[in-house]
Formats: structure tokens, C-alpha cells, sequence
């Protein structure tokens, strides 16, 4: 099967990138990279990043809510 969106492909390698308010993101090795994320761990498989996210992501919470004490 191949997939026309990137993000969709299961057998793709990704990138994990953080941002400045602490969130992550799954991004395709083909891709550019967008402004304002940084690279966390080169690309892997889909797999992989994923068990990296959930050993290691603790909130979906956005850092600035999160350091002002804010629950929204």
C-alpha cells in the first residue's frame, strides 16, 4: 500500500521534535523540518517513536499553562 500523506505511513521513519512549550511531535524523515521545533531523536521508526512518547511524555499540557499553576 502506498501512502500519498506521509504522516500516515506506518513503515515511515520520523523524527521526534519538542517545541518551546514542551509538547512533542512525530515528524517524517522526508520532510523539513518546521520553524520553531527542535530535534529530539533522529528518525526512527514509527514504532519506536512511539514507545519513546510514552516513556517520556508526561502531559499534554503546554509549558507555559503548566509553570503558572493554570489546569487549563
Amino acid at each position: 500500500m502506498e501512502f500519498t500523506n506521509p504522516f500516515d505511513n506506518p513503515q515511515g521513519r520520523f523524527y521526534i521534535l519538542q517545541n518551546s512549550q514542551q509538547q512533542f511531535s512525530l515528524w517524517p524523515a522526508q520532510c523539513s523540518l518546521p520553524t520553531g521545533w527542535r530535534v529530539l531523536c533522529e528518525p526512527q521508526p514509527q514504532a519506536e517513536c512511539n514507545a519513546w512518547l510514552a516513556a517520556n511524555w508526561r502531559t499534554l499540557t503546554p509549558a507555559h499553562y503548566a509553570q503558572s499553576g493554570s489546569d487549563q
